[in-house]
């Protein structure tokens, strides 16, 4: 014995010397799209363009705004766009970055490295009253009007804004700045018409088309070749120029992207007859910061978002509501049962065997509901979302699913989706085996359309919708046909192979056995009927994770990053308490708790809904 347990334990020693072996060999590396790229100035004789380029390229994203959820693709309107005899090149977008409405395209505002420049102009747009561009003026209104933000990307990092916030010891960093804003019929500054003292001027549309971008960069010290971006901020501004051709004239600004003295604002409106003409300009500077990491570049955005000391109140809310919820299962466990435990413990053996109590209903709680199938579906279903908000979270917990990582979030939740058919398939065919169901066919192609089919269907109508409405959310037809065959391709036979082998396994037994002729069951009080139970059974899991569902809305709808995927675990998780173990072993009171929480009808599938 002791040879043996010798061999054994000199053989786990081996095996741990090889793995950490192995892992002495590995090597770091970077996740797509998130790897650093080092720019080198073109006074610097020894950078090779090609890994130290001195070109830096700004992207630019959709439009959106907080008050309308239709976002609009950049190339519409009248900015300035890329010259088309020119080679266009932009990342390519992933699929989850598509179904988001992504729609990342050059732009003409790229510079060098290192050079600080004033006053460029890309661009500049012309607008007449008697042609089609009196249209293209009024679109631009209409985004003035709705406070619509423009998006740029340099170095996969966002453009930001910055500024102050009432209330707030640091600036708000926004990942986007306003195309303009407008002031109302009644001198009621608009949006960020209040930042500046000279947009006075009753029921007038101002258009920032002059921005400042300070560009903030690491040397490296010598640790990396080249110089790495840190931030990019942009300081909008609207600069009148002169109605002609001419070159433009901007205000220099200082380094903090302030002015002196506000210069005379650019209005969005004609003047008479006269044609209008807008000149886009812009102006970089750079500032060496060696302060900070390139790998902390994200955490100034992160840092400065309103109302993150919430996140704690979210943990003590879940923690509390948890607590409330033991507590009251406690009370009625005990109040419930205290009184047939102490007459089973008094009573004589022969007593015990009439039944009364909560007993009288253990013969009827596994007996199948009368919607089955579509109980079976549902959960099979449900399992197959929960897991993939469980990986989903894990992953990004890990760092696997960064902003940086640009729609990783969503194309990881595709990918699960699909790949989840085969448990979805499966604990449907097991549930509803339990409930003796003979019509494996029909269940099998329940699992694989019913919920899918649903969520494509409304998926479609509303991308119906975003397509009237010339939305950049829609998604192409191609895209559509990919979803499409994802879904028949891969998900739709993972789902039947996971029914066919739910459903060659035995059926599971359960502990007791279930009358044949059900119980009559007496008027039930209102709080104890389907929808009632519904509503209470959820109310105090959404009470335990609405905050985290109020900073989830806030980074779709109102467009800011969410990050604390941390918090959202730990809220996850409290909310997710373990049902209470039995409190007897004998074979005739193993589904007493069950009978307690589902009521002595068949278990209501709306309750077990709300439950999940």
């Amino acid at each position: 014995i002791r040879k043996t347990s010798r061999v054994e334990f000199y053989s786990v020693m081996l095996f741990v010397f090889v793995l950490f072996s192995f892992l002495s060999l590995s090597t770091g590396f970077y996740l797509p799209g998130m790897a650093p790229v080092s720019y080198c100035s073109p006074k610097d004789s020894k950078a090779d363009p090609k890994t130290c380029p001195s070109d830096i390229k700004v992207f630019v994203n959709a439009l959106d705004s907080d008050e309308s959820i239709l976002p609009y693709e950049y190339t519409r309107f009248a900015f300035c766009q890329v010259d088309s005899t020119k080679k266009k090149s932009g990342p390519v977008e992933n699929l989850g970055q598509v179904v988001f409405g992504e729609r990342i395209r050059q732009s003409p505002y790229n510079f060098t490295f290192g050079l600080n420049s004033s006053c460029q102009m890309p661009c500049m747009q012309q607008f007449k009253k008697e042609d089609s561009s009196k249209k293209r003026l009024e679109e631009l209104q209409k985004l003035v009007i709705l406070n619509y933000q423009q998006h740029w990307i340099v170095d996969n990092m966002p453009v930001t804004w910055c500024y102050d916030v009432e209330g707030e010891q640091k600036p708000y960093c926004s990942t986007g700045f306003p195309v303009g804003c407008y002031v109302d019929q009644n001198g009621i500054q608009q949006g960020a018409c209040v930042a500046f003292t000279k947009m006075k001027v009753k029921n007038t549309y101002y258009i920032f088309n002059h921005v400042n971008l300070v560009v903030t960069y690491h040397s490296g010290d010598g640790n990396w070749n080249g110089n790495r971006l840190l931030s990019i901020k942009v300081y909008p501004q609207s600069i009148r120029q002169s109605q002609d051709k001419s070159k433009p004239v901007c205000i220099h600004p200082n380094m903090l992207g302030k002015e002196p003295e506000d210069p005379a604002p650019q209005e969005l409106q004609f003047d008479g007859n006269n044609p209008l003409y807008i000149k886009f300009t812009y102006s970089v500077f750079f500032i060496q910061n060696n302060s900070h990491t390139w790998a902390s570049r994200w955490d100034y955005i992160l840092d400065s978002m309103p109302h993150t000391s919430i996140q704690w109140f979210s943990i003590i809310n879940s923690v509390v509501i948890v607590l409330f919820l033991s507590g009251m299962l406690a009370m009625i466990l005990m109040r419930t049962l205290h009184k047939d435990l102490a007459r089973y413990n008094q009573e004589s053996s022969e007593d015990v065997q009439e039944e009364f109590g909560w007993k009288l209903v253990h013969g009827d709680v596994f007996r199948p509901p009368s919607q089955g199938m579509l109980l079976s579906v549902f959960v099979g279903s449900g399992v197959q979302i929960g897991m993939i908000g469980l990986v989903v979270i894990v992953f990004a917990c890990l760092g696997f699913l960064s902003p940086a990582n640009r729609g990783a979030l969503m194309t990881a939740s595709l990918v699960l989706f699909i790949v989840l058919g085969a448990p979805a398939g499966y604990i449907s065919a097991r549930v509803y085996k339990l409930f003796a169901g003979e019509r494996w066919k029909t269940n099998m192609m329940l699992s694989a359309f019913l919920v899918p089919g649903f969520i494509f269907a409304i998926f479609f109508l509303l991308n119906l919708v975003l397509w009237g409405e010339g939305s950049s959310a829609a998604v192409p037809f191609t895209t559509l046909l990919a979803l499409l065959f994802l879904w028949f391709g891969i998900s739709v036979p993972l789902t039947f192979i996971g029914s066919y082998i739910g459903f060659k396994k035995k059926p599971v037994e359960v502990p007791v056995r279930t009358n044949q002729i059900p119980r009559q069951i007496p008027d039930q009080p209102v709080y104890t009927r389907p929808i009632p139970g519904v509503i209470m059974g959820g109310v105090l899991p959404f009470g335990c994770i609405f905050i985290q569902c109020y900073f989830i809305f806030n980074s779709i709808w109102s467009h800011q990053i969410y990050y604390m995927f941390g918090f959202f675990s730990s809220s996850y998780s409290s909310c997710s308490s373990p049902a209470p173990k039995r409190p007897f072993s004998s074979a005739t009171s193993i589904s007493a708790p069950k009978s307690i929480l589902f009521g002595p009808k068949n278990i209501n599938f709306l309750s077990f809904l709300s439950g999940l």
